[in-house]
């Protein structure tokens, strides 16, 4: 059978695949075009079993908002390079993975690869279709899906950095202008009763051995610590630390100073705790062409 320029653009349509391979496709399906992106498919999870163990340290973050203003996700998806992370089958992915994360509530990542996105097919299959056809390891790192009967603050800097807040009392302004401190700032809690035991400990443990060797007395080294821990708690805490559009006053402070109060919120930055590998660009370019 004759493999037509409109068979091949029907295919390349309704699978996104290069136009070579289409026509190979048809070629080896007799022109069977349902046959020939079954074909396809196969061939495109196999390559992305294939390019799974490679690091995906680059992407994208997403957030997304119910209507009411009462759900809310942010998710991070992450590819191999930043040239795939600004294309837009790559954004309307991740778009999709968050959106996908907001209807179906899942408990982890892989309820959520399970579930069916708005054009019917899963989370895992669109992305191992996507794999095929950008020709990177994707994954789907993480997700935060958030309730409230409160207010949601949200910031995104850039796509690279997000941040959902929630915050009890106050206004919009007040949400926004809070996340964007957390963005900045990257606070650990939001006040010292959230610090984990042992994450003070250990900072005590190093605040004292730094102190005892200035040769003081017990007494004096006691007050020193004191004083360090103090300021710890003031730069890794949300309520200790100057707000950054007036360092004059702390974010507690502000708060209060509005009635508000905040609950919790998320943080994420695209590959943060991703160990990146270094490699020779030009080595990069031979390991794609040979796959």
């Amino acid at each position: 059978m004759a493999i037509t320029a409109s068979m091949v653009k029907e295919l390349r349509d309704r699978t996104g695949a290069g136009m070579m391979e289409c026509k190979k496709a048809l070629t080896e399906t007799g022109g069977d075009l349902d046959a020939a992106i079954d074909q396809m498919r196969k061939a495109g999870m196999a390559k992305a079993d294939k390019k799974s163990g490679r690091v995906a340290a680059e992407g994208l973050l997403a957030i997304e908002l119910s209507d009411e203003g009462k759900a809310a996700v942010i998710a991070e998806v992450n590819c191999e390079t930043d040239f795939v992370s600004k294309g837009d089958d790559f954004k309307d992915f991740v778009s999709g993975v968050a959106k996908t994360a907001l209807v179906g509530d899942p408990a982890d990542v892989e309820a959520l690869s399970s579930m069916a996105m708005a054009n019917g097919v899963s989370v895992e299959d669109t992305r191992k279709a996507l794999i095929a056809k950008l020709g990177e390891n994707i994954q789907v790192r993480r997700f935060e899906r958030l309730t409230t009967d409160n207010t949601f603050g949200s910031y995104m800097h850039g796509v690279r950095i997000g941040v959902l807040v929630e915050i009890k009392g106050g206004n919009e302004d007040l949400a926004k202008d809070v996340s964007m401190h957390i963005a900045a700032t990257r606070p650990l809690c939001v006040s010292e009763a959230d610090v984990p035991a042992d994450v003070l400990a250990k900072e005590k443990e190093i605040f004292v051995a730094q102190a005892k060797e200035s040769g003081k007395p017990d007494n004096i080294i006691e007050k020193m610590v004191e004083g360090r821990i103090r300021k710890y708690l003031a730069e890794i805490t949300l309520q200790g630390q100057a707000f950054v559009k007036d360092p004059d006053q702390t974010v507690g402070k502000l708060l209060e100073s509005n009635g508000a109060e905040v609950v919790r919120f998320v943080r994420m930055e695209v590959g943060e705790g991703i160990e990146k590998k270094s490699e020779n660009f030009a080595d990069e370019v031979m390991a794609q062409i040979n796959d």
